[in-house]
């Protein structure tokens, strides 16, 4: 591939397919909770909440979302496959050499998860993020499995997508690394922004670590592991200590 525009429209359809609408959904989300009375401050985020009332439908819908969810990862992997072949290879998305990834994945969780509490704890202080409302745990026998996999769904989309095919495509473009990275975390930023400013900030921040360590290494298996942890805890364990932080 190597007409500038099929590079640019395809990029502009795998991400209008997928987190680019979450970030458009997020903008208006942000506007909506900073014209609401209570103001920015005032207003609560519910992550991996309920999808419907009776337990079998809202397992099945979740079962759902998380399936389809992963849909634009393989499309991402097909099209590197038309262009590149081996997209797993070509990617770095491999099990292979688990001691060069995993402690990696768990340094990087390490290095991006601890600040990020205290920037949630400060965002929320300054009432510049909405408040972080976690899954009840206690509801049904399946929902820490079920967050499980939603933890594995969200590392898989955003580390796929935001860092191994746009990298991809972006070099392709021209791009250089430096502009790789910038704009791939503005994106990572730009669809959390439905948690304020705050999520903003947290994950541009992420989003630079994470580029510049898939631009060191080569491979999105210590990202994707490093996301998976990070999602595991906000998921699991805020519901755990959450009511406990000293937050309005």
């Amino acid at each position: 591939m190597t007409n500038r525009k099929q590079i640019t429209f395809e990029i502009i359809i795998v991400f209008a397919l997928s987190l680019g609408a979450s970030a458009v959904y997020s903008i208006v989300s942000l506007i909506a909770k900073l014209t609401a009375e209570a103001g920015l401050a005032g207003q609560t985020t519910l992550i991996n909440g309920a999808m419907a009332q009776r337990e079998w439908l809202d397992f099945t819908y979740q079962i759902l979302s998380i399936a389809f969810g992963l849909a634009p990862v393989a499309l991402a992997l097909y099209l590197l496959w038309q262009s590149v072949g081996r997209p797993f290879e070509a990617i770095g998305l491999q099990l292979a050499n688990p001691g060069f990834w995993i402690w990696r994945g768990f340094a990087l969780a390490a290095v991006i998860g601890i600040p990020g509490l205290a920037l949630y704890v400060g965002s929320r202080l300054l009432g510049i993020s909405s408040k972080i409302v976690p899954a009840d745990l206690n509801e049904y026998w399946w929902t820490i499995p079920i967050l499980l996999l939603a933890a594995v769904k969200a590392s898989l989309l955003e580390e796929v997508l935001v860092i191994g095919y746009l990298f991809d495509r972006l070099q392709r473009l021209g791009i250089k690394s430096n502009g790789q990275i910038l704009i791939s975390a503005a994106l990572r930023g730009s669809y959390h922004l439905y948690q304020g400013f705050g999520g903003f900030i947290g994950n541009f921040v992420m989003g630079l670590v994470f580029g510049w360590a898939y631009k060191k290494w080569g491979r999105v298996m210590p990202l994707v592991l490093a996301h998976f942890i990070l999602d595991a805890v906000s998921f699991v364990g805020y519901s755990l200590i959450g009511n406990s932080l000293p937050l309005p």
